[in-house]
């Protein structure tokens, strides 16, 4: 037997063809084209039934419990987030700098530096705007758009601006009380 035909050979076994008729099944294959297209190897009848309602109506009604599963863990977020938000808000922003320094590395000694240094700038108001420049936020960002970069809620959240602040800082200054002597001799920081 030539290799055409064991192919067709293997290829009838597979679909069930007996071995006479197998010969017969190479023949035509090997006159025929090389992509020929032979038949699925699983009947149709023995897949699945994809179209059972039963089958159907349970997988939607298992789509329907996960989405509301997932919608009620994003209202419990959403709740939580507004919490903390709230409990955010109701701190004294010098108590969330505060807690802020030892992230960066800086002792608590760096901490009179800052409040000095953001005293002088906003007064530690989170909407302080410097009429003539437009700096905003207790570190006075200019433009303010750039504490976006720490969170989209820069306009509102002290903390957001306290985390943009002290990032500045570290990457300008290196510390609170060399940004603080910066402003001193220059009158800005």
């Amino acid at each position: 037997m030539h290799a055409a035909g064991a192919c067709a050979v293997v290829a009838a076994v597979a679909v069930g063809v007996a071995g006479a008729e197998a010969e017969g099944a190479g023949a035509a294959l090997a006159t025929s084209s090389s992509h020929a297209t032979l038949p699925p190897l699983v009947p149709p009848d023995a897949q699945p039934a994809l179209e059972d309602p039963k089958l159907l109506a349970g997988s939607k009604r298992r789509a329907r419990a996960a989405n509301a599963h997932r919608e009620r863990l994003a209202r419990k977020v959403r709740a939580a987030r507004a919490a903390e938000r709230k409990r955010l808000a109701a701190m004294d922003p010098r108590d969330l700098a505060r807690a802020l320094l030892a992230k960066h590395g800086w002792s608590a000694g760096q901490f009179r530096c800052l409040d000095s240094l953001w005293t002088r700038e906003s007064g530690w108001t989170h909407t302080a705007t410097n009429a003539s420049s437009g700096a905003y936020g207790i570190p006075q960002a200019l433009p303010g758009s750039k504490m976006a970069s720490v969170g989209s809620d820069w306009r509102t959240n002290p903390l957001t601006q306290i985390r943009w602040g002290l990032q500045y800082i570290e990457a300008s200054y290196g510390s609170p009380c060399a940004a603080w002597g910066h402003s001193q001799s220059h009158g800005w920081y």
